[in-house]
Order: C-alpha cells, then structure tokens, then sequence
C-alpha cells in the first residue's frame, strides 16, 4: 500500500517463507538484479547479516525491518517495534491484574517466540522488569518458535507440568493458535491469557470475551510500510522533513 502511493516506486516482493536458505537465495538474486534499496525482514537477523552485509558492500542500501542484523555495517536504517515496551506492556496488565484480585505467590507462565533472536530478549527481560514492580517473577518460560505447532506442544507441556497457572503471556498471536488449541483441548480457564502482535484473530478473541485471552499487546504492522517510505528517501538521498536532521537516522523504534 505505501509503495502504491508513488508513481516513481517500483516495488518488487519476493516471498521465500520462513526458510533461511530461501531468503538468503531471494536477497542474493536482487543483487544481482541491482535493484536501488532493499527492505528486508529477515526471520533470524544473525543468519542473514552476511547477505545483507553483501548488499551494502555491492552499493545497494538495507532497510531492516523488526529482527536486527548484529552487524551495524549490515544495513543503511533498522525501524521496528519496542520490543522491551512490549514485554513491559504484558507484565503491567497481568501484575495489575493479579495484584487486583489480591493474588499472591502467583504461577505465572511465559511462552517465547525464537529464544535466540534478540527481540524476544527484550520481550522477556521488559516482563520480568515489569513483574518486579509488583514483586512478581516468571514461574516457567519455554520458547514455541513462532509456529502453531510448536504453540500446541509448548503449551501442553506447560499445562501438564503445572497443575495451578494464574496468568500466561505468549509473545506471539500466530503460535497463540496453538496455544488456544492446547488450552482448550485440556479443558483448562482457571488462569487468563494475553497475547502479543494484536492479531486480527486475536482481537476477535478478546471481544468475543468466551475464553481466557483477555487482551494482547499491539505491535506496528505499519513499520513494513513505513520501511517503504525511509528506502525512498534513502534512494534518492533525501532525509526526512519533519526531523532536523538532513538525513534518514539509522535506527527508528
């Protein structure tokens, strides 16, 4: 949509999945194809820093949305979400509410995108800062990938292993599916659930208000189209023209 506002725009999609092999060939071929810029959203920020570090070797800008590359020299501009917000977020609306219903010694739970990547990091070190406030810590923590399959099998392992839970987070509205599948195949609604993402899914759940998802912590699909917007300016060397600066910044949460 943000590309379809510029007639002087071309805009290119490729889409290899969540493959790493995939995407590093996908990137690989649009150097070759010597395209202006490149906005990447890699699946693992460390096993594409090395082909996005190619790009900017061979001229071509990087725009890296939301999983960073580790190495600086890897891209032109990063954007993405407050990932530490996030976690801060979801730890404040469950110790709030726990602390409302005069819990204490609560069984809190935390299920994990990709363990590795540095934006869960700061999910979870922003929930645990958060907790604390309330004098809450996290029970158990396992990570599901981002994947439905994973969610359903994290989840039930979870849901097996602690017979008493008051309130889980799940970073992640898509393996959430899972998560919801497990919950409800086990017969459990004794704790309630928050989300991450704001799936659209998601959303429906909460307004429905039928089982334990009570909310969800957003997170900005508009930073892809955004990305679109700063590798135009960063291709035709413009900067942004409400900041003072008379360049494009290197890293916008």
């Amino acid at each position: 949509d943000a590309a379809k506002q510029y007639s002087d725009v071309e805009l290119k999609a490729v889409e290899p999945t969540n493959d790493i092999n995939q995407q590093i060939s996908a990137v690989e071929s649009l150097i070759q194809a010597k395209v202006n810029v490149l906005v990447i959203l890699p699946n693992d920020g460390e096993q594409l820093n090395q082909v996005a570090r190619q790009a900017m070797d061979a001229g071509i800008p990087v725009v890296n949305v939301d999983r960073v590359f580790p190495d600086k020299l890897s891209y032109r501009a990063w954007i993405g979400g407050d990932n530490y917000g996030m976690g801060v977020a979801a730890g404040h609306f469950i110790g709030k509410t726990l602390k409302d219903k005069g819990v204490s010694n609560p069984v809190i739970l935390e299920i994990q995108g990709i363990a590795t990547l540095p934006l869960t990091q700061d999910r979870s070190k922003g929930f645990a800062d958060a907790l604390k406030t309330y004098g809450f810590t996290v029970t158990a923590q396992q990570d599901a990938k981002f994947t439905v399959e994973s969610g359903t099998q994290v989840a039930s392992n979870l849901l097996q292993a602690h017979k008493k839970i008051d309130a889980i987070w799940n970073h992640d509205d898509d393996q959430g599916i899972g998560v919801m599948a497990a919950i409800k195949e086990a017969g459990r609604d004794e704790f309630f659930m928050v989300g991450g993402a704001g799936s659209a899914n998601a959303m429906r759940d909460i307004q429905a208000d039928s089982g334990v998802l009570k909310a969800t912590v957003t997170y900005p699909a508009t930073m892809a189209g955004s990305a679109i917007k700063i590798a135009r300016l960063i291709a035709q060397g413009k900067g942004m023209s409400d900041l003072l600066e008379q360049e494009v910044p290197q890293s916008i949460t």
